[in-house]
């Protein structure tokens, strides 16, 4: 099976063969966006990080085999762009939290949705007030699963970087008295303005 970076060797010469790593990472990079920018503005996003990518694919370092931190980079970047857009989709995230009365389901999916709604409560006004750079650090690492060697590559900054990031995110965000190694108590996901557990 080819990687994204044998699919970058062959749309050298032949540029529609760039959609390989389209069909392979678009998934990612919408859902990605839908959790930045709410599900009206990812679309847009999508193909405009899509099209930076093509114009840019010379860039790419093929010495990675997969090209999923690169295009979340320029995603990245992409959402900084739609900064309004942004700020608005957090202000829904947290109203959606503060009025989420699904009593659907048994005791234990409403004990998990109360508790995820009251993580996003106190966290969304935490995150919104973190710079552009913390934030893409925080979303690459907890929403994309990226290492911080991934995300090094995302961002362009050396890794030091990313685990300073990382370490002063988990001192603004963790829950008095936590000392948590990871941020797990971050791990709750947004779609769409719905705020559900993570399995």
């Amino acid at each position: 099976m080819s990687t994204d970076s044998d699919s970058f060797r062959r749309a050298e010469h032949t540029p529609q063969l760039f959609a390989e790593v389209f069909d392979r990472h678009a998934a990612a990079v919408e859902s990605f966006l839908r959790r930045r920018l709410g599900a009206d503005a990812a679309e847009d996003a999508l193909s405009e990080t899509f099209l930076v990518a093509f114009r840019r694919r010379g860039s790419f370092d093929q010495t990675w085999d997969s090209a999923r931190p690169w295009l979340l980079g320029i995603a990245s970047r992409v959402a900084a762009r739609h900064r309004a857009t942004e700020a608005k989709h957090w202000r829904a995230v947290q109203a959606s939290a503060a009025i989420d009365g699904d009593t659907s389901g048994g005791i234990e999916e409403s004990t998990a949705r109360m508790d995820a709604a009251a993580a996003i409560r106190a966290l969304a006004p935490k995150i919104a007030a973190r710079s552009v750079k913390e934030r893409d650090t925080l979303f690459l690492y907890a929403w994309s699963g990226l290492t911080p060697e991934e995300i090094s590559q995302a961002l362009g900054v050396a890794v030091g970087t990313v685990w300073s990031r990382l370490h002063r995110i988990r001192r603004k965000l963790a829950p008095p008295g936590s000392h948590a190694g990871r941020l797990a108590w971050i791990g709750k996901e947004m779609d769409d303005g719905t705020v559900r557990a993570r399995a």
